[in-house]
Order: C-alpha cells, then sequence, then structure tokens
C-alpha cells in the first residue's frame, strides 16, 4: 500500500482552477501490480491536469514514454512507443462510485484520489493486441493487417476488377444445396 501513495493527489487542499501533476512509471509499478511477465520494461512519463471546479474535478493524463514487450512472432524484445491522452471526470456527490469508465463519483470530503490503476489500466489498453518488432512489421500479411484493423486502400483499378470478378460469379449456377434450401425457405 506504501508504494501506491506515491500515486495519491491531494484534492482536498486543491483551490479552484488547474493544478499539474507528474507521475513516473518504471519497472517498480508493474511489478507491483504482477505484469512483469508481459511488461519487461518501461519508462513513462504522465502529466496529469486537473482543473477543479464547484461541482467537478475534469483531469487529462497525458502519457509519453516507452514500454519494452516481447514480440508474438520473434519473442525478441523491443520498446514500444507511448503517447496518448486519457480524459476523466470526477463529479462530486452523496456517495463514491464509478459512474462508467471515465466518471467518477467522489463525496466532497474526499481528501485524496489515487490514479495508480486508472494509470495501469489505461497503459494496458494502450498496448497492442498483437505485439509485433518493428523489424517484422514489413513481412505481416494481409490476414495480419486485417486482425490488427488496419485499412486497406484499393486502387480504382483494383475496385473495377473485383466488381468484374462479382459480376462473372453471378453468370455460374449456384451450388445446388442452396437451391434446395432456398425453395425451402420460399415454401414459408
Amino acid at each position: 500500500m506504501k508504494f501506491l501513495r506515491n500515486y495519491d493527489i491531494d484534492i482536498i487542499k486543491l483551490k479552484d482552477g488547474k493544478h499539474v501533476f507528474g507521475f513516473e512509471v518504471k519497472d517498480e509499478f508493474f511489478k507491483y501490480f504482477e505484469a512483469e511477465d508481459w511488461v519487461n520494461g518501461s519508462d513513462i512519463h504522465i502529466t496529469v491536469t486537473l482543473n477543479k471546479t464547484v461541482s467537478v474535478i475534469e483531469t487529462e493524463f497525458k502519457f509519453s514514454g516507452t514500454i519494452r514487450l516481447t514480440c508474438d512472432r520473434s519473442l525478441e524484445e523491443f520498446d514500444q512507443s507511448i503517447d496518448f491522452i486519457e480524459k476523466v471526470i470526477y463529479k462530486y456527490g452523496p456517495i463514491e462510485q464509478e459512474i462508467s469508465d471515465d466518471i467518477f463519483m467522489i463525496t466532497r470530503d474526499t481528501a485524496q484520489i489515487n490514479v495508480a490503476q486508472l494509470v495501469y489500466e489505461f497503459i494496458l489498453l494502450s498496448i497492442p493486441a498483437k505485439k509485433i518488432h518493428p523489424d517484422y512489421i514489413d513481412e505481416m500479411d494481409d490476414e495480419d493487417f486485417e486482425e490488427e484493423g488496419s485499412l486497406v486502400y484499393l486502387s480504382d483499378e483494383d475496385l473495377n476488377k473485383e466488381q468484374e470478378v462479382k459480376e462473372d460469379d453471378s453468370d455460374q449456377p449456384a451450388d445446388p444445396r442452396w437451391e434446395i434450401l432456398n425453395k425451402l425457405k420460399q415454401k414459408d
């Protein structure tokens, strides 16, 4: 628990307005969360900007740095760049509870908020599902790109060829099994 205190922000003493806090995420952070099996090292700096008002505290987390991962294909370690922004809102209310992924309710007498769990979750979500070493990105085939969610742009010529192939397929007789199923469907 002592380690988590490094990620506390004392909000009760803050006056209304903007406040900036800095945090570092190193190897001991992932050891605490027992994630050292898949994260081999990290050097991430987090800047948290709080805008405290009468009814809410708006927070912006800016992450920048690197995280050391193991390639799923070659098992080589590589540094994955981390650079993103996340926002969270803390609303004042009668009880402390999580309203949604990015909105939390806190009481007026909440002395501090701990951002360690949020930082951990934000970093987890920023890591690609398929971890590929940069040296092997060029060797990925089309199926890998589709799994990654990458878009493939086709030229007008490629689109025309695809349309011709689809039109040619319509001239071919349908599979007789499908014709039987279609007849059953039409009887209903």
